[in-house]
Formats: structure tokens, sequence, C-alpha cells
């Protein structure tokens, strides 16, 4: 008896579903991705055929071809079992075309969960495929196609061969430049703050801050300012004029939606949104969990949505009142669908475990390291969505010194409510002490204390990824791959965990601001991607789409290209070449800078750029700490005597000595500021570093 074939993108993925289907009955087999796509070597588009791309079978996939096509010529039904999205839509329509599949057969199964549940019901439920949404994907391929393949070369003629642009990661860059140039005309502002240190009458300290000036919010601009406060306020009791108590409630966070999840993978656990998302797809292609045998883990990741199945949320209701109590569910639960004037990929739900009881701990062992981080984010997020909100007492003291008003505040977490499963905060209770309106509290202490504005931060993985969004430049799924794709082009490089553009990839954003400064319009981009959605649903024709996205382009290439002047980017050192005396250049070659004779062709001497950190190396104290990278591009910092001395370290090491065991001292830098560690981590000491203004 033919058995039916069900064709995935991935072959975890096949693996997975076989095992749920049988394979007596049927047979899963992968496509490993798309199977036709434009080729490499030319545009692929007919322009003046009314922008009819030239799609062609892959290099590389003749066999898996020849493959699938036997292996459907047998079966004695075919269902296309892709991703439920645009680009799965489209791999689906390929694979139609290829396999000779009737047009308006009901070959197409989609499912939002790796489960044998969710599989069996997605093959009894079989449809057409989808032309709407195969349109729309067309539509962003011929675009990006016409806009990256056609400017691309006008960088190679300005710059050097090798260089991109692109639709989404050049506006990309061109944010992360912006930002940087904030920050270089950024120029402080002085101001003060000052704070009071006072005694209750039972005798204990109470922090005040100063907060008003006749009643108007303290703006304290200079030390001169400050000394005219001090004399008016100096041996002054703080006088209590209002105490107000009141209850706040704190409503548990949405379930993820992918790009959500992106970016507490990179502020919880430190991964890039490409880790995130690599471990995601992990997890929700089907892992093998002991007792069990594979499974997905996690619903489909590509999403916008935070909606959360029936089903799935009467689990949550069962497993929180079994688990934590009946206080803990919130019973009235507002439907938690973001409303947006967007369409959202829905179909989809939030990103959610496919079963609540499957808790991290549970299956801790069938996961890696990364693995069960990521999923016992996902899990809690889930369960806390479901969960009940905090609540706290909040209690503001306001007192007075003449007509200067003094603030104190203080909390107490009545009911923990969702962070019981959801909490990344170390968080105290701040309980004040007894205090009645009209006392008058000694002042123990008047502390003011000299600030500097800051300029604004440096993106982020994680903040780039939230601007994106809210500007609805690309889609959650494009978010990860254009920040890789700028880090791998090296327009941009990261400094810790912050983003900022190289020489290169300012150079690059400028000449594409000078001759197409449409392709650098945000709004440009967020257009497109609203008239993507209206072709998904049926309401545009995707070609009239392409003809009016790409019209505003066609002259500005010609011109471009015509016009176009070479830039010398070799940068001249002090360094001498030792082979012929001759000044060494910075140059730029396919794997980033190096180092060059000035008399090449005659000399062609060339070394790599050794990133110096002007610190002597701790271990050997003879070679001096350089940046150096692993093959997957993490910067790490060792001994340039190496391999005859083997330092390494992950932080930045610094000159100072830890003066409380004597070893190396390094730099780390977070949210809360810089600070030196002692490197011996039995030692411990650590001390805070002020920022130079």
């Amino acid at each position: 008896m033919a058995k039916i074939l069900v064709i995935v993108e991935s072959p975890a993925k096949a693996k997975t579903i076989e095992k749920f289907l049988g394979k007596s009955h049927y047979t899963v087999k992968a496509s490993v991705g798309h199977v036709r796509d434009l080729p490499k070597s030319k545009l692929g588009i007919d322009i003046e055929n009314n922008f009819e791309p030239g799609y062609i079978n892959i290099r590389g996939k003749g066999d898996l071809i020849k493959d699938l096509k036997k292996s459907a010529k047998k079966a004695s039904k075919v269902y296309l079992a892709t991703d439920p999205d645009r680009e799965g839509e489209a791999i689906s329509w390929h694979l139609e075309h290829i396999l000779g599949i009737e047009n308006d057969e009901p070959c197409r199964i989609e499912f939002n969960e790796i489960t044998k549940d969710a599989i069996r019901k997605a093959i009894k439920n079989p449809r057409k495929i989808n032309l709407d949404l195969v349109d729309a994907q067309q539509a962003r391929r011929v675009i990006d196609r016409l806009l990256g393949y056609q400017i691309s070369p006008v960088l190679w003629q300005k710059l050097r061969k090798g260089l991109s642009a692109g639709r989404v990661q050049s506006v990309t860059t061109k944010l992360i430049c912006d930002r940087e140039k904030e920050i270089n005309a950024f120029e402080p502002v002085e101001y003060w703050t000052i704070d009071a240190k006072s005694e209750s009458k039972t005798g204990e300290d109470i922090d005040f801050k100063l907060s008003a000036i006749d009643g108007k919010k303290a703006e304290i601009h200079n030390e001169e300012e400050v000394n005219k406060i001090l004399e008016i306020i100096e041996n002054k009791d703080l006088h209590v004029v209002k105490i107000e108590s009141k209850k706040r409630k704190k409503s548990a966070p949405k379930p993820f939606t992918t790009s959500v999840l992106q970016q507490e993978g990179v502020n919880r656990l430190g991964f890039s949104t490409k880790k995130t998302m690599m471990i995601a797809q992990e997890l929700y292609e089907g892992i093998d969990v002991k007792g069990e045998g594979t499974v997905g883990l996690i619903s489909y990741i590509r999403t916008d949505s935070n909606r959360i199945s029936e089903e799935a949320k009467g689990k949550a209701e069962v497993f929180i009142k079994e688990t934590l109590g009946n206080e803990y569910y919130k019973e009235e639960k507002k439907s938690s669908e973001k409303k947006s004037s967007k369409k959202v990929q829905d179909a989809h739900e939030a990103i959610r475990p496919t079963s609540v009881d499957r808790t991290p701990d549970s299956i801790k062992d069938s996961l890696s390291k990364d693995q069960y981080k990521l999923y016992n984010l996902i899990w809690r997020r889930f369960v806390a969505s479901q969960m009940s909100d905090s609540e706290f007492e909040l209690m503001n003291v306001e007192c007075q010194i003449e007509n200067y008003t003094f603030k104190a505040t203080g909390s107490k977490m009545i009911f923990d409510g969702y962070t019981k499963v959801y909490n990344f905060y170390d968080r105290e209770d701040r309980i004040l002490p007894e205090i009645s309106e009209g006392d008058d509290l000694k002042v123990k202490g008047i502390f003011p204390e000299q600030h500097f504005t800051q300029p604004p931060a440096r993106y982020t993985e994680a903040s780039l990824v939230k601007t994106l969004e809210e500007l609805g430049i690309g889609r959650p799924s494009t978010y990860a791959p254009t920040i890789a794709t700028i880090l791998n082009r090296e327009y941009v490089e990261k400094s810790g965990s912050s983003l900022q553009p190289t020489e290169l990839g300012i150079l690059v954003t400028e000449i594409l601001e000078a001759n197409f400064a449409k392709l650098m319009d945000v709004d440009f981009t967020a257009k497109l991607e609203n008239e993507l959605d209206t072709i998904e649903e049926g309401e545009a024709n995707w070609k009239e789409v392409v003809k009016e996205s790409y019209e505003p382009f066609e002259e500005a290439i010609k011109e471009a290209l015509e016009n176009i002047e070479k830039v010398n980017m070799d940068v001249e050192t002090d360094e001498i070449c030792e082979l012929c005396g001759s000044n060494m250049v910075i140059k730029y070659g396919r794997f980033g800078k190096f180092m060059a004779c000035k008399n090449y062709p005659e000399c062609k001497n060339t070394k790599p750029i050794v990133n110096k950190i002007g610190v002597k190396c701790p271990k050997c104290g003879e070679g001096e700490i350089i940046v150096r990278k692993t093959k997957k591009g993490r910067a790490f910092y060792g001994c340039s005597k190496y391999p005859d001395c083997d330092f390494i370290e992950w932080n930045k090491p610094v000159e100072e000595v830890c003066p409380e065991c004597g070893s190396y001292m390094t730099e780390k830098v977070s949210k809360k500021g810089k600070k030196h560690i002692c490197s011996n981590k039995e030692c411990g000491f650590e001390k805070a570093i002020e920022e130079e203004n």
C-alpha cells in the first residue's frame, strides 16, 4: 500500500513528525529550506516584462529534488508542511510546482506546534496553497533583489568589492550611525541633587531627596545655587506636611512575541538575537526528552501575536491552581491581544510551551545548558501571563524646610502574584519608620551631589530590535539575520553589548544617503512593510506594489553608476615595513582591516592589525595585552607573546592590581555603570569606577 508523503523544511522536524505519524503509513522528508529561488549570478528579474521573476532550482539540490519527485510519484498523497508563514507558504508553492501538484489540490497543512495532537489534527484539515501569502513573499523577495543587486555595485565602484546594500540592513545601519552622531554632538549639562538624612523619633534613619522648590520641580544648575540653598536649610528640621499611603497592582507581562523574546534573550540571558532564534528553533523542532521521545517543546517562534489558545489557557489555569494555589490565578483575564493598526501574523499564538506540565526542571537533563535557559524563560513568561497581579503598599512622606520640599518613599510587597514565577529583580521591601503628619525630624546631614546629563546610549541588540519594531522596519523574523549581516559586513561592531558603527559603516551610509535617500528613509521601508501586509490580505497586486516601490530608484541607480568617484580608504600609519622601509597603510579586504606596505605591488608585505589596550600581560610581564577574536567573532584578551605565553581573559584587563590579594583586575560594564573586579574569584573584590565627563 502506497504511503502518504509529508514534506517539511528541516531534517530535525522531519524526524520528529515521522515518529508521531508512524513509518507504516507515512514518509516524512525535508526540503532543507527553499528548493527554487532567484539565480545568484544575475538579477533574475525581467523588469521589462512586469517584473517577472526567473526562478531556478537551487544549485546543489538536484539530488534532493530528484528524491522528492521519486517519493511523490510513489505516494498516495502529498502534504506540504512547511512553516506557517509567508516564507513557508512560498516554499510549499515552489514544491507544488516542482512536484507537479495541481493548483487546486488541498495539499497544504500547517500547525503551530510540533506535538502528536497538533500534527494529526493538521493532517485531517489540508487546504490549498494561499497565493496571497505567496505573492506577499514574492513582492518582498523581488524588491529586495532589485535594490540589493543594483545598488550594491555602486558601493563596489565607490569603495570596494564585497559590500552590500539592502532595504532593511542599510536603514538599520543608518540608525546606529545616527545614534553615534547624537553621542558625538552631545554636550553634557551640569545639574545637582540634594539629599537629607534625618532621624525619626524612635532613632531610625530616613533618607529624603529634594524634590521641589516653591512647589515646582527642583532644578539646580550649579554649585552657587547649591550653596544658597544650603545657607537657608542648614541646621533646620524637616517638618512632615503630608503622608500618603496607597496600594498599587502590577500586572504580569504578556507572553512572548518574537521581538520581545529576542530582547529578553539579550537582556536576561546575554544571548545574541541570532543565538536566541537558533536555540528557539531547536526547541520548536523537537528535543529528545527522556521518557517521552522527541517532541516540540514550544509553539511556532515567528509571531507578532500575544494570543493564547483557550486550550492552553485552561491547562495553565489547572497547573497554577494545583501547584501554587487558587489565589495565584487571575480569573478575569482581559484579552492579551495588542491592538495595532498593523496586521498581526495570526493563526499564530504567542510563543509558549507546548505543555505547561513539562516544567523546565523536569526536563533539564534532556536539554543543553542554553536550551534550558531559554525554555525556562519562555515557560515562566507564559505561566506568569496567566497569573494574578503583584500587589504593593506604597508610602510617600513629604517634608518642608522653608520653601523646599523633600520626599521619601517606602514600599512593601503585600502579595507576590506573578513575580513568584517571573521575577528578575532582587527586590527588597523599603519600609519607612512610623511617622506622623506634623512631626519635626532632626536633620543629621545634607549631601549635595554634582551630576552631568549623559548622552543617549548606544543601541544594544535588544534596544535595536525594539526600535525596529516601533518604526515598522522589517518583521520579527528579519531582525536577527539583519543584525548578523551588518556585523558580518563590518558596518557595525560590538563594544561590550553595545553596537557602534565602523568607519566603513559610516562611509557606506554616507554614500547611500547621498545617492539613494529613499532607500535610507525609515518611512519608505515601513510603508512597504504595510503594503506587503495588504498583499497578504488580498487587497493589492504584488507586481503593482513592486513597480511603485522600484520606480523612484531606477534613475538614481543609473546616475550613481555614471557619476560615482572612488574613495581611497587606505590610511597611512607610522609603522614601518620591515622589508623595504616604507610606511604601512591600513587597508580593507574581504576579511576586514589589515596592514599592507605602501610600496605595493613592488613590496607585498602584509600583516594583521594588532589592537593593543595599553596593559602589560599580568602573566609573563613582557608581552602586551591585545584584543583577539574567536572563530565565531567573540572578542577576548590575550598576550602578544602567544604561543610563548598563553594568557587568556574574556573581560578587559586593567593596569590596577587588587589591593586585597594582588591579582590582576578586569573591567566590567553593565547598566549600573563601570567597575573593576578582581580576577581571583575566591577574592571577589570590586570597586565602582566614576565615568569621566
